[in-house]
């Protein structure tokens, strides 16, 4: 952890990387150093059904001691043909600048990032090339940015923050415990799948209770034939609802 670091930004951070590995926006991870949370990237999925599909973009965040109260800077590292993306990688987004707030968080920073990947505005381009041909042709614009994404941002294989089993084994356990404590206390009530598994335990342990009165019992004493018959005659309803419930649990 890096100790020049103003430590109400450290903590503010370590906040919001345990609410972002916990619950992250569709199409976005963050990678952070463990020994130092200031330094961190976040990992943006190429939305569908633009010339970005298929690519992660990666980018860096730069803190000041005034953050929250002042932005982060970020930009891409991942090269990206865009028009409010310059060639250094510098983002055009009015919530970095006018538009801040301290309530923002990393989450919603990566999201507005994301968002400008499928609705660019050409109208205040950092990248003149890509606003000009985006206002003049926008086939051509789609054809050039989609090959600089499969050129330099397409991997051979996805990254591992997107591989849900593998981002679950390197949540760090303080994490683990947030996020645990973060359910247990928004989810009061069982969910509807916990309440359908207690029905069905609670029908099926009720089988066998029934079932047990199908068990030998002492041979009736003289006299007794009666009641015998009439224990007989209760056990045929129990059968049917048994194979009712048991029909009920094989649609389940």
């Amino acid at each position: 952890m890096g100790s020049q670091f103003n430590p109400a930004v450290q903590r503010r951070l370590m906040r919001e990387v345990a609410a972002l590995r916990s619950d992250p926006p569709e199409g976005v991870r963050v990678v952070v150093d463990d020994e130092n949370v200031t330094n961190l990237v976040g990992i943006i999925q190429g939305p569908e059904n633009t010339p970005y599909e298929g690519g992660y973009f990666r980018v860096k965040f730069q803190f000041t001691d005034e953050f929250p109260a002042a932005p982060p800077k970020c930009w891409f590292t991942t090269k990206l043909f865009h028009p409010n993306v310059s060639r250094a990688g510098e983002i055009c987004v009015n919530t970095l600048k006018k538009d801040w707030l301290p309530t923002h968080t990393l989450a919603h920073i990566l999201t507005v990032v994301k968002c400008l990947l499928i609705y660019p505005n050409p109208e205040s381009a950092l990248d003149d090339d890509a606003g000009k041909l985006l206002l003049e042709n926008y086939d051509d614009y789609c054809a050039r940015a989609r090959i600089v994404t499969q050129v330099h941002a397409t991997p051979k294989t996805r990254p591992a923050e997107f591989d849900e089993s593998k981002r679950e084994s390197s949540t760090p356990p303080s994490t683990s415990t947030a996020r645990a404590s973060a359910e247990t206390e928004n989810v009061p009530a069982p969910s509807s799948a916990a309440s359908s598994s207690k029905g069905i335990a609670t029908s099926t342990a009720t089988i066998p209770l029934q079932q047990s009165t199908n068990a030998p019992a002492p041979a009736p004493a003289a006299g007794t034939e009666v009641v015998v018959a009439k224990t007989i005659g209760v056990k045929r309803p129990a059968t049917t609802t048994i194979d009712k419930r048991k029909k009920a649990l094989k649609r389940l």
